[in-house]
């Protein structure tokens, strides 16, 4: 297992990637969905500012700043995770491998949020897109997982 400085800073990469990749794919599927491309993001904000945050749709300081910053701490959340428990075989920087640790992250995160947490801590999104776009958004989560890890590994292996 790498160490905790290591996994921060890779963290922290992955993170910032994987939340403005989600971010885009909610804004894509809200606005195809909903009509409002910051519907979905403004819905995080729930966390804040209760059941308001569902009923909008604009570009809001008040809800999208709040939301985009809750998601943006739940994607790297998730990217610590990731860099934690996968850190050592992602040193390997094997496409398969990177992505097949991204994918199963992304699926643990979707889990966690729809089936072990409680309806009211859920993320909110799902007030908006259809579980189909659900999935899209997972899989641009585990996506920017991906180019957060290729950005922070070397160019060749370590050796064995």
């Amino acid at each position: 297992m790498q160490d905790w400085t290591t996994t921060l800073r890779r963290g922290l990469v992955s993170g910032a990637a994987s939340s403005v990749v989600s971010t885009v794919a909610l804004a894509i599927v809200g606005k195809k969905e909903t009509g409002s491309a910051f519907a979905p993001t403004n819905a995080v904000s729930h966390y804040v500012h209760g059941n308001k945050a569902k009923h909008r749709g604009g570009l809001s300081m008040r809800y999208t700043v709040p939301g985009y910053l809750i998601h943006h701490a739940s994607a790297t959340f998730w990217s610590l995770v990731f860099e934690k428990v996968a850190g050592k075989y992602l040193n390997r920087k094997t496409p398969v491998g990177i992505l097949t640790a991204s994918a199963a992250t992304s699926a643990f995160a979707a889990f966690a949020d729809y089936k072990l947490t409680p309806k009211r801590l859920q993320p909110g999104y799902e007030k908006h897109i259809s579980t189909p776009g659900l999935a899209i958004v997972y899989a641009a989560l585990a996506l920017g997982l991906a180019a957060g890890t290729a950005l922070t590994r070397p160019d060749a292996p370590p050796p064995d």
